[in-house]
């Protein structure tokens, strides 16, 4: 009998760090993570495409030039682990390992070679840790929530609610096995497609049923494949966003006009993403047709995430975003006593500017405020540039994508010309999201606690009518002379201002 990762230890010291290593059928992965109370921040990922799944001969078995490319890796991984407390790291093997005939005799050698112990799991596990993983990339949500993984040897299928799912399935339909099956040679042909689609339709059509759109809300997707072909489809104007069906469908279309995965050309295909693209997109096209989901939302985390959380060895209730915040204010050294007066003005503003809206709404505004000054970092001169680009793009686990652009929109358009912020001033919300931060900040520019005025706002239709005292604005005239300032540049953008 094998035994298990060492138990993570009963208690933690500050700032403790943990790794995963994921030995997946597309590729090997090294996650570090650091651990800051009940969150973990990810420091560090190595990745190698080694295609392990196609590793395995007509019986099953690794091959000997498969088994050496796979000791080369942990042997690399095992020198970036060598002062890793044994209880701190856990190694997790899928699908390959699950069906190779002489893994046996290849653990072993793999195990010394790494220097730690490897847990090769079940489908169900897997799906598991995958789910718990999303869960931690996701706002919080009492939503019924479809997550699927397409591996390299098998895909994942969850259902799950909170950080726990309800219903789990591993199929064994693979990015690399399928394009190995039916794509020999990297032929594409209208005739491949219809044949591997029709044997992973009539796999997945097992589990349609308990897995549908009536059993769920939302729909995402975690892996490697999801966020390629997402990426494809937007860069090449498939897909507004997300993963859609008719973006799978032209995607398709375009391959089998280029006969061959040799004569490709797609925006955004990154090169080890090649052979195994025509797979991903096969396994991706039959989901959605089978389990009718009209668009799937791709996040980062997967299975890497979920074990380092269950290494954590506990759950938590409050909002990972909050944490996520707080992260970044300490990683950028931002003046909090001076980021929150601007987030508790802007929030003040905010409700006055737009009653009706959404706690969410007030929420992003309030994470925009706190952080918006990150690019500082960078330079002070042209920072809400520099802000809006570590937002979009920074590693902040328990944001989506789409919340992560917004908060960069927020930052771009904090200060400076409004030009820049024209497509967003067309919706309520987020013109009044920008307006309540502008002035927030306005207010605050010496960074500095302000005797503040009454500010009295309200919004009809897109006029601003606002009240301040003459008095108070007499006896700061810089204030009063950027106030006329950021009056004109609303009514520029057909937004006008009358004093009440």
């Amino acid at each position: 009998m094998r035994s298990p990762s060492a138990p993570a230890s009963a208690t933690l010291p500050a700032s403790a760090t943990l790794a995963v290593v994921d030995l997946g059928s597309n590729s090997f992965r090294l996650e570090i993570g650091e651990v800051h109370g009940q969150q973990i921040r990810v420091l560090e990922t190595l990745r190698e495409m080694l295609r392990f799944g196609g590793g395995l001969d007509k019986k099953n078995r690794i091959t000997a030039a498969a088994r050496r490319r796979a000791l080369m890796c942990l042997a690399r991984f095992g020198e970036r682990l060598r002062d890793f407390d044994p209880s701190h790291v856990r190694v997790v093997a899928t699908n390959t390992f699950r069906i190779a005939a002489n893994v046996d005799d290849f653990l072993p050698e793999a195990e010394m070679t790494l220097g730690f112990p490897i847990e090769v799991i079940s489908g169900h596990e897997e799906a598991r840790l995958i789910f718990l993983g999303t869960s931690y990339c996701l706002p919080r949500s009492t939503a019924h929530r479809l997550v699927i993984d397409i591996g390299g040897g098998s895909t994942e299928f969850i259902i799950g609610q909170g950080r726990q799912p309800q219903k789990l399935e591993s199929l064994k339909l693979g990015c690399v096995s399928m394009s190995q099956r039916f794509f020999v040679k990297g032929k594409l042909s209208a005739a491949n497609f219809k044949k591997a689609e029709t044997y992973a339709r009539a796999e997945i059509e097992l589990i349609a049923r308990a897995f549908d759109r009536k059993h769920w809300r939302e729909a995402f997707a975690s892996s490697g494949s999801a966020l390629a072909l997402a990426e494809i489809l937007e860069a090449n104007g498939f897909s507004p966003g997300g993963i859609t069906l008719d973006g799978l469908t032209a995607l398709r279309k375009k391959m089998i006009a280029g006969k061959t995965l040799a004569n490709l050309k797609l925006a955004a295909l990154k090169p080890e993403r090649v052979p195994v693209l025509a797979g991903g997109l096969v396994i991706m096209r039959a989901a959605m047709t089978e389990l009718r989901i009209p668009r799937i939302v791709p996040v980062g985390g997967a299975i890497r995430l979920g074990v380092l959380y269950e290494l954590l060895g506990r759950h938590h209730d409050q909002d990972s975003r909050d944490a996520t915040v707080e992260l970044l204010l300490d990683d950028y050294q931002l003046d909090r006593p001076h980021v929150r007066r601007i987030a508790a003005l802007a929030l003040e503003l905010f409700r006055q500017l737009h009653p009706k809206a959404d706690a969410a709404d007030a929420q992003m505004l309030q994470w925009a405020a706190l952080l918006h000054g990150v690019g500082a970092s960078i330079s002070p001169i042209g920072y809400h540039k520099h802000s809006a680009y570590i937002l979009m793009h920074r590693d902040m686990p328990g944001f989506s994508s789409a919340e992560q652009k917004h908060l960069a929109v927020l930052a771009l358009t904090c200060r400076g010309n409004l030009g820049k912020a024209t497509p967003y001033l067309k919706e309520t919300t987020s013109r009044m999201q920008i307006l309540a931060l502008r002035l927030a900040l306005l207010f605050y520019r010496a960074r500095r606690p302000v005797d503040l005025p009454a500010i009295q706002l309200r919004v009809r239709g897109k006029t601003l009518h606002y009240r301040l005292s003459a008095r108070w604005l007499a006896a700061h005239p810089l204030t009063e002379y950027l106030i006329d300032k950021e009056r004109r540049e609303w009514e520029a953008a057909g937004c006008p201002w009358k004093e009440k």
